[in-house]
């Protein structure tokens, strides 16, 4: 049994794995309405090996079945806890940004700081444009930064915590503690 399944008893189930799955194909389906004449979208997760990149791969397939589109997939890496304090890595260079449409994917938006830290190794090169998907939208803005592309919009206490889990089978779903 994993961490998660013992914690499960103070957690609060909001949207279960079918639920969730609808969510996420709904966002590449307005994604893809929205850019139908790019001939290449970036699909970008936050943080590999994390909830975010997991949202990502998820839209990144939907999206493979649905466009015309070249679709790549990347990820961006920073300390997610001290975005202005750490490196923001990337994989793509310059002429792989110039003039592209990038998606930046995160599951879930609390204060906007994380996104605002991803967007910058962007923002030095030349994008079309940079555009936001989460799964969870949270209403404790610090930043200016508002989710192109939301799942579900939660107005939740400062205190309260939204968990998601995508990656782990038989767990997956959306969680308020």
């Amino acid at each position: 049994m994993s961490n998660f399944g013992v914690m499960e008893a103070t957690l609060t189930r909001i949207a279960d794995w079918p639920q969730v799955q609808q969510k996420i194909k709904r966002i590449a389906f307005e994604i893809a309405e929205d850019n139908y004449d790019e001939p290449e979208i970036i699909v970008a997760g936050i943080c590999r090996n994390t909830e975010g990149y997991a949202m990502a791969v998820k839209i990144y397939d939907v999206l493979k079945e649905i466009v015309q589109t070249k679709v790549v997939l990347t990820h961006i890496e920073l300390d997610k806890s001290r975005p202005a304090d750490s490196p923001v890595e990337m994989s793509l260079s310059d002429s792989d940004i110039n003039g592209k449409v990038i998606i930046l994917v995160d599951d879930v938006s609390n204060s906007g700081r994380t996104l605002l830290y991803a967007m910058k190794p962007f923002l030095e090169h030349h994008p079309k444009k940079i555009q936001m998907a989460v799964l969870v939208e949270r209403t404790h803005k610090m930043f200016p930064v508002q989710p192109d592309y939301v799942g579900l919009s939660l107005s939740t206490t400062i205190q309260e915590h939204i968990t998601v889990v995508i990656s782990r089978a038989g767990e997956e779903g959306i969680y308020l503690s």
